[in-house]
């Protein structure tokens, strides 16, 4: 297993071109939030745009559009109730703050039959593949999911300790052609060939919108190009990197995901400066 250390991540992070433009850098797209749940999706596409996606769209319920509007001009809008071209997109996630009624699970369907190319699957999607088991088989190769130790006992059973959750997960990973992330203290990352164990983060993370950051962070990376298991564990090491950079003027139990978010850029200096 290998540790996840910044000399170790250095390698996998790019350098952009001078000449680099909005479309070197992917559309991505995200479906998230619900009426009662928006802020899921502000917190993962304010997460994605600070971690350099070219473009963002974020698929919500059109009464909610407000929220982005005003939070995020930088992100575009696809209202939940159209229809959705999957192949205007490079990479999408689903699931932060997407609820689990009959709606949402025939979107996730959809999105899980449509769609050619890897997706990160979190929150209520993953709950929502929970109940519906033999969905599994139609999740994209190299599709990342992202499961806090209770959502991964939904997914694949009672596990008793980590240790457990840990093989598990390699042998899912395998068996499904996916990469689990599985998040915790020192989370784990596994494509079923190859483990990684992350060494950044604190408890100031152990709050309401951590996953959904961590989610937009790995979708901007994954719309970027980086190979699926190099934006799982690029991803993961960044959260945890920027919040433990929050610390320098936050304590664990003031912490917001929203001051994580915006040391993100110090995160990635951060790795420059060591590839430097």
């Amino acid at each position: 297993m290998e540790k996840l250390e910044i000399d170790y991540i250095k390698q996998f992070l790019k350098r952009r071109l001078p000449n680099s433009h909005k479309g070197n850098f992917g559309h991505a797209l995200l479906i998230a939030g619900s009426e009662q749940k928006m802020g899921a999706a502000v917190i993962a596409a304010k997460a994605c745009l600070r971690s350099g996606c070219g473009l963002l769209t974020v698929s919500v319920p059109k009464e909610e559009r407000s929220s982005i509007f005003n939070s995020i001009p930088e992100a575009m809008l696809d209202f939940r109730e159209a229809q959705i071209d999957f192949s205007k997109y490079n990479s999408l996630a689903i699931g932060p703050g997407l609820e689990q009624d009959a709606a949402a699970q025939k979107l996730l369907y959809s999105t899980l039959s449509k769609t050619k190319y890897p997706i990160v699957i979190d929150a209520d999607a993953l709950n929502m593949l929970a109940k519906n088991q033999d969905w599994l088989i139609q999740l994209p190769k190299n599709s990342i999911l992202t499961p806090h130790p209770k959502e991964f006992d939904r997914l694949f059973g009672n596990q008793n300790i980590d240790e457990e959750r840990r093989k598990t997960a390699k042998d899912k990973a395998k068996e499904l052609n996916c990469i689990i992330v599985l998040k915790g203290h020192k989370t784990f990352i596994t494509n079923g060939t190859t483990c990684f164990e992350n060494s950044t983060g604190n408890p100031g993370l152990a709050k309401g919108g951590s996953g959904d950051a961590l989610t937009g962070i790995i979708l901007a990376l994954l719309t970027q190009g980086y190979e699926p298991i190099h934006a799982s564990i690029l991803g993961v090491y960044l959260h945890g990197l920027a919040a433990d950079i929050t610390l320098q003027t936050q304590s664990e139990e003031s912490m917001l995901i929203t001051d994580v978010i915006e040391n993100l850029g110090k995160a990635f200096q951060k790795i420059h400066s060591k590839i430097e």
